[in-house]
């Protein structure tokens, strides 16, 4: 419930932030510093392996990966932290009990098992699509920064990134060909001031929180 301990200061910062969070998993994590990665659901080869390269990076230098477990970027992401035994966070659209898309139930089991999954909405509650965009600003608030791997002109991802934005919350996009549909929006949201992005480092550097690991970049 908001004014709750364990309710998530972050969220405040939202003029409308949830009455009470639903949760299954690590509740520890919502006070730890995280990193959002987001984009397109029908995502590229190339934009899975750099969600997965960025996710990993991220983990172990100490954030905790946010997304949306949605398919494409938003999945990679969520697997690549599980995949060196770190933990992430899943901002669902669904209550708690329906898992959104279904070929992630096995995903979501995980993420609750080593994570945390969390939804404003009660059990029982199925997708409907004005739901996301309600996720997309509680992954916003949560994170200190949105990293966006691939997105087209009309992305959700957008969303986040620019409710990021008006909260204060850096935003870094991921650059990409000019004719490429997949990359419209992430070259958009450079053009609008977000970090133009080519590495982990390029992330860590606007971020403050303390770092695991010294990593070494390419």
């Amino acid at each position: 419930m908001r004014g709750d301990s364990n309710y998530p200061e972050r969220l405040n910062d939202l003029y409308d932030p949830p009455a009470c969070l639903y949760i299954n998993g690590d509740i520890t994590l919502l006070k730890e510093p995280m990193v959002a990665i987001v984009g397109s659901r029908k995502s590229s080869a190339q934009g899975l392996t750099h969600s997965h390269y960025f996710a990993q990076s991220l983990s172990k230098a100490g954030a905790t990966v946010i997304s949306g477990l949605a398919k494409g970027i938003d999945g990679a992401a969520h697997r690549a932290s599980l995949g060196i035994g770190s933990k992430t966070l899943a901002v669902c659209g669904t209550g708690l009990d329906i898992t959104y898309p279904k070929e992630h139930l096995a995903l979501a089991h995980a993420i609750s098992n080593h994570g945390l999954l969390v939804s404003e909405f009660a059990p029982g509650t199925g997708p409907k699509a004005f739901h996301f965009p309600r996720r997309n600003r509680l992954i916003a608030a949560l994170a200190l920064g949105v990293l966006v791997i691939e997105a087209a002109e009309k992305s959700g991802s957008l969303i986040t990134a620019r409710l990021a934005a008006e909260l204060g919350r850096e935003v870094f996009a991921l650059p990409g060909p000019i004719n490429d549909p997949l990359f419209t929006g992430c070259n958009e949201l450079i053009q609008q001031g977000a970090k133009l992005t080519r590495s982990p480092k390029d992330v860590l550097e606007e971020l403050t929180f303390h770092q695991k690991h010294h990593l070494n970049w390419f």
